[in-house]
């Protein structure tokens, strides 16, 4: 085998119709399409479509993976659950950058492999279903992939030493699987997560799982609100209206404020420049 090519789209907030099902068939007669996705393999040849343009117009998530050490990851959320100007805060260039299309923001992640080494040690196939909670999570107002994708740009050291970096999110010591599946995807440095986390807060954001406290702040909701958030879920926006109502718990219960920025964020002390974290890096790295 000479090359090697694995894409994976998938559609999670609208499954396609049939209309989309047979444009997408027009791009490839071998790919597996389903309601909810689209995959391929490839071992000669080359894949005619575009999957950023694949991603705005019909998915919502989209994995590349290659032999030779090439992977990318796309991600698509309404803008109303993730705003440009948010994102940009942590994602502002490649191989991490943030851009609106539509009614949604695109986040596109670009890894090589700078040795080139040829990539069998996994099965692709389940690969992009470890990672895509990330979507739900950012959804919910959970920012430590934007800030992992941070640490991603800078940990060549291509930006200046004495640039700070952004919000700093709670729970950077305390990844959940799909951050960490997130995290191995783009080979961001170990050592460089472990040193950002130092200045992490403990997430405060866990209290959402007790239910007691989860259900004492229901019933504190308005009776409107309620009722708008129970006719979203019958007309089928489920996963838009839990996202809105986890970052709605995470502000009322003290986790997040309107900017974004979390009151363990400005607990966590003075913002930390490149250069610091790098040598914290090298550090733990030694």
């Amino acid at each position: 085998m000479s090359e090697y090519q694995y894409y994976d789209f998938r559609a999670i907030d609208r499954p396609l119709d049939e209309q989309q099902m047979a444009e997408l068939r027009t791009l490839s007669t071998r790919a597996e399409i389903t309601r909810t996705s689209f995959t391929n393999s490839y071992q000669w040849g080359d894949f005619k479509g575009d999957p950023l343009a694949m991603v705005e117009e019909y998915f919502d998530a989209h994995l590349y993976n290659t032999n030779w050490g090439t992977r990318q990851l796309v991600l698509r959320l309404p803008l109303r659950l993730l705003d440009l100007e948010t994102a940009q805060q942590y994602c502002w260039a490649e191989p991490a950058e943030a851009y609106q299309s539509g009614d949604n923001l695109i986040l596109n992640f670009f890894s090589e492999d700078p040795d080139g080494v040829e990539d069998f040690d996994r099965d692709d196939d389940g690969w992009l279903d470890s990672i895509v909670d990330v979507r739900d999570q950012l959804a919910a107002g959970d920012h430590r992939a934007l800030y992992l994708a941070w640490l991603f740009l800078i940990q060549d050291g291509e930006f200046g030493d004495e640039a700070t970096e952004p919000p700093v999110p709670a729970g950077l010591g305390d990844l959940t699987g799909a951050l960490q599946e997130f995290a191995e995807f783009l080979r961001i440095d170990p050592d460089l997560i472990a040193a950002a986390a130092q200045g992490s807060a403990p997430d405060a954001s866990g209290a959402a799982a007790d239910p007691a406290r989860l259900a004492d702040w229901i019933a504190q909701l308005p009776a409107a609100d309620k009722d708008t958030a129970l006719l979203g879920l019958l007309q089928g926006d489920g996963l838009a209206v839990t996202a809105e109502l986890r970052q709605r718990f995470r502000a009322d219960t003290g986790t997040t404020d309107d900017t974004g920025t979390t009151a363990d964020d400005a607990a966590a002390g003075k913002p930390r420049t490149i250069g610091e974290l790098l040598d914290v890096a090298e550090s733990l790295r030694r």
